[in-house]
């Protein structure tokens, strides 16, 4: 320790030797420049308070500005469908997307009015016969169920299209990268070209899943058995009502964090598409050095610093003594 206290005290001392009198001054234009745009208005800033304006998407969908931004096409998109289309100048698929969503939708609410008046007639004919022969068309659920999901499906595609079509000035776009592993998660690391990370990310989400839903089923056996412990004045069974309350507890606990692991894995590989999109291009080597050598600052104002000597102002060259350091660069 004292070995490195003595070198430190040296080193210092050999830089005070050199530089005897120097005085560095910044040239008078440093005091005086503008750094900032006269342009740049709390409008035009891209801040976090204006996360999206309608005046830019429209813009860009009507193709008064060709430099829309993914993120607001793909968020105006979500409620103007079609617009990403308009955007990527393909027309001709704003009415398929059209047709498949409403068609779906129109389909899904016909069949649920079909099941919906079986399911009535069903209940009606109960109360006047138990023994009724109506059946309930569940047949019609499913087909709602499917025509609902296939309007969802068609709204989905029409955001992927527009994303998949959109262009960027740069190869890799964050906005993009990020875009895609919200409609598929996954994708975006597949974007960046880091397919190793896809099985990691999807474990995590279905092992979430898996014991979401042995948690959650858990959950409703125990809760069950706690409603009819404390409900049944019949109830004879080798589980108490305290027992039973304690693991309902328990697995309601691990259904939630079991969504949490979901959650969190879907956003985790969001963010990690962003920021891996950005440092695509950012340079790292094994280059981690760092350079010493002896520099001499010159008097002439001109540069940035300016060691004064006998007649040394900031107007005219400086006739005085030259400053002599060390130089310290790093390479990383």
């Amino acid at each position: 320790m004292r070995r490195l206290l003595l070198k430190i005290f040296l080193i210092l001392a050999v830089l005070a030797a050199f530089s005897p009198g120097a005085k560095a001054q910044f040239k008078e234009e440093a005091f005086t420049q503008n750094y900032n745009d006269q342009r740049d208005s709390t409008e035009m800033k891209d801040s976090v308070d204006k996360v999206w304006s309608f005046r830019e998407y429209f813009r860009g969908i009507t193709h008064k500005d060709s430099t829309m931004k993914v993120g607001t096409m793909f968020a105006g998109s979500t409620v103007f469908i079609g617009g990403s289309q308009m955007y990527n100048r393909q027309y001709w698929k704003i009415p398929v997307f059209y047709a498949g969503i409403g068609g779906g939708i129109a389909m899904g609410i016909r069949s649920n009015i079909q099941f919906q008046k079986s399911r009535n007639a069903y209940l009606a004919a109960y109360e006047a016969d138990p023994a009724t022969t109506l059946t309930v068309d569940y047949e019609a659920r499913r087909m709602r169920n499917r025509w609902y999901g296939a309007a969802a499906a068609m709204y989905w595609l029409s955001m992927m299209d527009g994303v998949v079509n959109y262009h960027p000035e740069i190869k890799h776009n964050p906005g993009k990268a990020t875009v895609y592993s919200i409609l598929v998660p996954g994708l975006g690391q597949c974007y960046n070209g880091e397919y190793w990370k896809v099985p990691i990310y999807w474990g995590i989400m279905i092992g979430g899943y898996h014991y979401y839903h042995t948690n959650a089923t858990n959950y409703k056996r125990y809760k069950r058995i706690h409603n009819e412990a404390t409900t049944d004045d019949s109830y004879d069974q080798p589980i108490t009502a305290e027992r039973a309350l304690y693991y309902r507890n328990v697995f309601r606990r691990f259904r939630d964090y079991s969504m949490v692991v979901i959650v969190g894995g879907y956003l985790l590989q969001v963010i990690d598409a962003n920021v891996f999109a950005y440092m695509r291009d950012f340079d790292v080597s094994d280059d981690l050095t760092m350079e010493v050598r002896p520099t001499v600052i010159s008097p002439y104002n001109e540069y940035a610093l300016n060691p004064s000597g006998s007649g040394g102002s900031f107007r005219t060259p400086a006739t005085g003594n030259y400053a002599f350091g060390l130089k310290v660069g790093f390479t990383f």
